[in-house]
C-alpha cells in the first residue's frame, strides 16, 4: 500500500486513535507525543497487515500495544506528571471532547490500564469474543472482567 493510501486509513480510522490517546495520555505534550508514536508504529507495522481482521481491529491492538509501552516507559523515566483536565488544553485537536464525554473519559482514566482497553473496546461495538482475541483473555475471563469494570464505572460515576 502506498504511503498516501496508508494515510487516507488513518485519516478514516483517527477516532480509535484519538481514543486511545485520550485514555492513555494526561497532557498536552504527552497526547500530541502518544498520537506520532501510535502512526508511527502502525506504519512500520503496516507491511505485515495480513488482513484477516479488520483494520479497524488491527489498529487497535497497535494503538493499544504502543499506548501501553508509553505509559511503561513514562513510569520508568519517573515523568508521569499529573493528570490535567482536557479542558485545558481545548485549542489541541485531540482534546475536543464535549463535557459528558470528558467526564466519562475521567472516570475511566480511574481504572486499571487492562481494564481501560476492554471498557473502551466495549464501547466501541466489539462483542465479548472480539475483545478477548485483541486483549489475549479467555472469553469467560473478558465477561467478568467487563461487568466488574462496569460496576466499578457506576460507583465512580455516582459519586460526583
Amino acid at each position: 500500500m502506498t504511503e498516501k493510501a496508508y494515510l487516507q486509513k488513518i485519516e478514516e480510522h483517527k477516532g480509535i486513535i484519538l481514543k486511545v490517546v485520550n485514555l492513555y495520555a494526561d497532557d498536552f505534550e504527552d497526547r500530541k507525543d502518544l498520537y506520532q508514536e501510535i502512526v508511527l508504529q502502525s506504519w512500520s507495522a503496516y507491511s505485515r497487515f495480513e488482513g484477516k481482521a479488520k483494520f479497524s481491529t488491527w489498529l487497535y491492538r497497535i494503538s493499544l500495544n504502543v499506548a501501553l509501552t508509553f505509559l511503561s516507559k513514562r513510569k520508568k523515566a519517573n515523568q508521569i506528571k499529573e493528570s490535567t483536565t482536557l479542558q485545558e488544553h481545548i485549542a489541541f485537536e485531540l482534546a475536543e471532547l464535549s463535557e459528558r464525554a470528558d467526564f466519562l473519559y475521567r472516570a475511566i482514566k480511574q481504572l486499571a490500564e487492562i481494564d481501560r482497553s476492554i471498557i473502551m473496546l466495549h464501547l466501541d461495538g466489539f462483542d465479548n469474543t472480539e475483545i478477548s482475541e485483541m486483549m489475549g483473555l479467555s472469553k469467560g475471563n473478558t465477561t467478568v472482567k467487563l461487568h466488574r469494570i462496569k460496576q466499578q464505572l457506576t460507583t465512580i460515576l455516582t459519586q460526583k
